[in-house]
């Protein structure tokens, strides 16, 4: 990260920008479709953590180290790459234009995941950014779900086949 984005943004993100600079734009005044890709992807990623996380609550487990875990592996670029692909059949022109924008946005690939996955769990994240930030929550909702179904189906599948070893 450069040091100088990291110092202006720390100096504008908690304070009133009234007369003393330019006027502070709120992510709402900007039209979803021209935020960056990885601007969504982040907002996607934050919010499929979050549905995640509170998915999980619901089987009565409270070690959070546990959670954690199981959270982590569900989102991970491999599983979420497997998601998007068992989606990616029913998704709209729209919505595959912006999986395509985020797939090919410039980033840094984690050693934990193949580029293929990577690029892919970024598209499927960015997707979910623009349905958030786009208020289409109905579409973000059955999205979720799916993937997380599809995603549990391939964790207990590899469950069994591995003996519950790792």
């Amino acid at each position: 990260m450069k040091f100088d984005q990291f110092q202006f943004l720390l100096q504008n993100a908690f304070c009133e920008s009234e007369g003393d600079g330019p006027p502070k734009v709120k992510y709402k005044d900007i039209p979803v479709e021209r935020l960056h890709p990885l601007v969504l992807a982040y907002v996607g990623d934050a919010y499929f953590t979050l549905y995640v996380r509170t998915t999980l609550l619901s089987y009565e487990q409270n070690k959070v180290r546990v959670l954690h875990t199981l959270d982590s592996k569900i989102v991970s670029a491999t599983m979420q790459a497997v998601a998007f692909q068992s989606l990616e059949s029913g998704l709209t022109e729209q919505e595959m234009s912006i999986v395509k924008r985020g797939r090919n946005a410039k980033s840094t690939v984690p050693k934990s995941a193949t580029v293929a996955e990577y690029r892919n769990s970024t598209g499927f994240e960015a997707l979910l950014g623009y349905l958030y930030l786009g208020k289409n929550y109905e579409r973000l909702s059955e999205l979720v779900e799916k993937a997380f179904a599809v995603i549990s189906r391939e964790m207990t599948k590899t469950a069994k086949d591995s003996g519950g070893k790792k």
